[in-house]
């Protein structure tokens, strides 16, 4: 029985959460060197939301938030969130472009990169798994969790297999909508530490209120690390709170043997921050509460929110019901796809065409048509040939992994961006988001000093 390590994720995932990624490097900088005196197994603080969000709205460079952070940050390895072959946006990528990205994010600073795909499709995992390996950073290959009547432990637990066989050097359950119970997570975790011998991570979130007493029950059953935030962004959509993680495990054979001066330190600079998001209105009480819906309509969060926004704007809010009712629906009908970036907003938005017209799939989006085709990566049971005629009428699915239709992209690029490329980084960043990218290199070559 070892201790329990945790990955603090205040830097990353818990203010994506709670204030839509809007903590800037600046705000950071000030307690980075007591986040790294904590003693935590890694600091999650890059990927996922961070780049678009930096670029975006905070006229940052993400690469440069990396490398401060790794100034500062000497005994704790830095964590990132890749989306498999979406890297950190919102489109399958070619090949030349996840090696790129993954080398630099690694010469950058990242030390552990957690790979998942929407999807759980494992072909969409490879080439990042492989890139991260030749470059020397610890592949950490992902498992999207959720609930459905073919989502079982066992499959959980074969992919795992499949995840490690590909070389992945430790296992993360990834709970993005908090659907994990207590009990379930024991079975979970006892059955995947029996099927793998590398580390296991469990990753969920406080929405559904479960969160911590899933942790619990996960570190019975042998879960080498678990995720967590310091109070001040903790809970509500976030993750459970750092601190009573770490008290719950004090004193047993699990003790985490955090330094707990620290722990008090940064969690006491976060709570202005904390203040000052309420007091804005960046962050919403609604997003704090216990959210039960997320059980019931296995609905993440942020997509019940994005709902609610999207009937708002239709004069339709009065269909709320009618839609969460369609959600499942939809969602068999694509060959139930985990929902989490991107396939929940596509779900999402069929549900509400379907509803809103009275008819479905009088109108299917550009999206969805894509996922049912395959170009998102294969669905965990093949689509029905109804919904097939439907969608996309005589066309065939494609069978090879989407990424194979796809060609170089590096080189066309350069060519595009031309002056605005100082660096390498540079160039990645505009293959990911080419407009934010060159509104941010405009705003950069403005404020030169």
């Amino acid at each position: 029985m070892a201790k329990l390590k945790i990955t603090e994720t205040i830097l990353r995932d818990a203010h994506q959460s709670l204030i839509a990624t809007r903590m800037t490097t600046k705000e950071m900088e000030p307690i980075l060197t007591t986040l790294d005196d904590v003693g935590y197994h890694a600091l999650e603080m890059w990927g996922g939301a961070t780049f678009d969000a930096s670029l975006r709205f905070l006229n940052e460079d993400p690469w440069e938030r990396l490398r401060t952070i790794k100034k500062y940050v000497k005994k704790t390895k830095l964590q990132m969130l890749l989306r498999g072959q979406n890297l950190v946006g919102y489109r399958n990528y070619a090949d030349d472009v996840v090696d790129s990205f993954i080398r630099l994010s690694i010469k950058n600073g990242i030390d552990i990169i957690r790979i998942f795909d929407a999807l759980n499709d494992t072909r969409n995992l490879k080439a990042g798994i492989d890139s991260c390996k030749k470059y020397g950073g610890h592949a950490q290959g992902a498992i999207c969790y959720t609930i459905s009547p073919v989502h079982t432990n066992k499959l959980f637990v074969n992919l795992a297999r499949e995840i490690e066989d590909m070389g992945a050097d430790s296992i993360c359950i990834k709970d993005m909508a908090g659907l994990l119970d207590p009990y379930n997570t024991f079975a979970l975790i006892k059955d995947i530490k029996a099927a793998v011998s590398v580390p296991v991570e469990l990753h969920t979130h406080a929405t559904s209120g479960l969160g911590s007493t899933s942790y619990l029950k996960a570190v019975e059953a042998g879960v080498d690390i678990i995720d967590t935030a310091l109070s001040p962004f903790g809970e509500g959509t976030s993750q459970p709170s750092t601190e009573p993680m770490v008290a719950t495990f004090k004193n047993t054979p699990y003790d985490t043997e955090l330094n707990l001066d620290a722990l008090n330190k940064a969690a006491a600079y976060f709570k202005p921050l904390r203040e000052k998001a309420l007091e804005s209105g960046l962050m919403d009480p609604k997003v704090l509460g216990v959210d039960i819906n997320a059980l019931i309509y296995q609905v993440p969060g942020g997509m019940l929110s994005n709902l609610v926004q999207q009937l708002k704007l239709q004069n339709a809010i009065d269909h709320f019901d009618a839609v969460l009712e369609e959600i499942p629906k939809v969602r068999e009908d694509f060959g139930f796809p985990p929902l989490v970036t991107p396939s929940s907003q596509i779900v999402g938005s069929q549900a509400v065409l379907n509803v809103l017209l009275g008819k479905r799939y009088k109108i299917v989006p550009r999206e969805a048509k894509a996922l049912v085709r395959g170009m998102y990566g294969k669905p965990t049971i093949p689509i029905s040939d109804e919904i097939l005629n439907i969608i996309i009428g005589n066309e065939k699915p494609i069978s090879v992994r989407p990424a194979d239709l796809l060609e170089p992209e590096l080189e066309k690029a350069k060519a595009e961006l031309g002056e605005y490329m100082e660096s390498e980084e540079d160039l990645l960043t505009y293959v990911l988001f080419p407009k934010p990218a060159i509104d941010y290199f405009k705003y950069r070559k403005l404020h030169k000093k």
